[in-house]
């Protein structure tokens, strides 16, 4: 697989949005979308548009803007909803059904049969109107691969454009998604397949990747891992994972996601936590001994990538863990160089300082070290 396999679809601005209090300005959505259309995202799944006319006027302002990526909104598989859509201006939609017997029966309290009604009626519409159709499966992790199979049978028939495999609950591991995946991709190897995944269990980017490994053509992603309840996959861990773990480049310029990570923690009110995967402010942050003293000598010891192809910079911490290298390496940072040896006669003090403070140690304090140092 190569970056010209796969499309990623980053429905920031639509799932994204919908976790709990979350609410993009016109003006924050309008910036989101530039930023994810620089970094080369192919496609933003961009609103809900049978939500009103506030959402389809700024679903319209987003088509306005005239963007590289493909806009795609979501939608119930009904006629109005995806007249909505038409009116919003867009020319791509996914059409939502649940698939699995637990939501057909309990949420919709319909049949199979008035399923596969449903898309025939939403799709033929559809498709009729001259729109790209991405049929989308809810609670497709639930549901038995033969239905999905027919779902998927009757989407080409009728000339949808992908299926969209959801996780919706996030109760699948990696290889669960992997073998699903493959079975719908060998049974119906047409039809591209989309995943969508979600993070209740701590494994939305991990089945994203199955996914794609499986066969999927298309992932879904939002900033951050924003999303109902624990989130979606996050679009910077899946890429840079697809690069590092898989070897798969997605094609994607990555230098901005330490931009765009913090400008949606502003715009969604939810902090970046510093440990946050690829771009917390922390995750190039090195304090242990051994660990700085090797990424000192070279990077490549303890740092999977450049942290400036995300937008981050490297630090060496200076705390209880740390050794003579980091300490000789912070003062250098300052413009102060000193020997081994007196950084090794430093580390008492500074191991001290640590534990009393809880706190690394920063510039003002290692200044005064110095200080006391000189004039001892």
């Amino acid at each position: 697989m190569n970056k010209s396999s796969i499309i990623i679809d980053d429905t920031t601005l639509r799932d994204g949005e919908q976790t709990a209090g979350v609410v993009f300005s016109r003006r924050d959505r309008i910036a989101i979308a530039r930023m994810l259309d620089s970094t080369g995202v192919q496609e933003l799944e961009c609103g809900i548009p049978a939500m009103g006319k506030e959402e389809q006027n700024d679903v319209r302002a987003l088509v306005d803007l005239g963007l590289n990526a493909r806009l795609i909104t979501w939608n119930r598989a009904t006629v109005p909803d995806i007249q909505a859509s038409i009116d919003s201006g867009v020319t791509a939609v996914d059409v939502s059904l649940s698939v699995s017997d637990i939501m057909i029966h309990n949420k919709i309290r319909k049949s199979r049969e008035w399923v596969k009604e449903q898309l025939r009626v939403a799709l033929g519409f559809a498709k009729g109107k001259g729109l790209y159709v991405s049929v989308g499966g809810e609670d497709a992790s639930r549901a038995e691969i033969p239905f999905l199979i027919e779902l998927m049978q009757i989407t080409l028939a009728m000339g949808g454009d992908r299926f969209r495999f959801c996780d919706t609950l996030g109760i699948l591991d990696p290889f669960g998604m992997f073998d699903r995946v493959r079975a719908l991709r060998e049974a119906v190897p047409e039809l591209p397949i989309e995943v969508h995944t979600h993070n209740d269990l701590g494994m939305a980017t991990a089945n994203a990747i199955a996914g794609i490994r499986a066969g999927a053509a298309f992932v879904n992603t939002t900033v951050n891992g924003l999303g109902e309840r624990a989130g979606n996959a996050a679009l910077e861990e899946v890429v840079m994972g697809l690069k590092y773990a898989s070897g798969i480049d997605t094609g994607i310029d990555t230098h901005r996601f330490r931009e765009l990570s913090l400008f949606v923690a502003k715009a969604s009110n939810r902090p970046l936590p510093a440990w946050k995967a690829v771009v917390g402010e922390r995750v190039f942050a090195h304090e242990s001994g051994l660990h700085a003293d090797g990424v000192i000598k070279d990077p490549k010891n303890y740092e999977g990538f450049d942290p400036a192809e995300v937008g981050l910079v490297r630090q060496i911490v200076v705390g209880k863990h740390s050794g003579a290298s980091g300490l000789m390496e912070r003062y250098k940072d300052m413009g102060i160089a000193i020997s081994r040896s007196e950084a090794t006669n430093l580390m008492d003090k500074v191991r001290k300082i640590a534990q009393q403070t809880r706190r690394p140690l920063n510039n003002n304090q290692l200044i005064k070290l110095y200080g006391l140092k000189k004039a001892a």
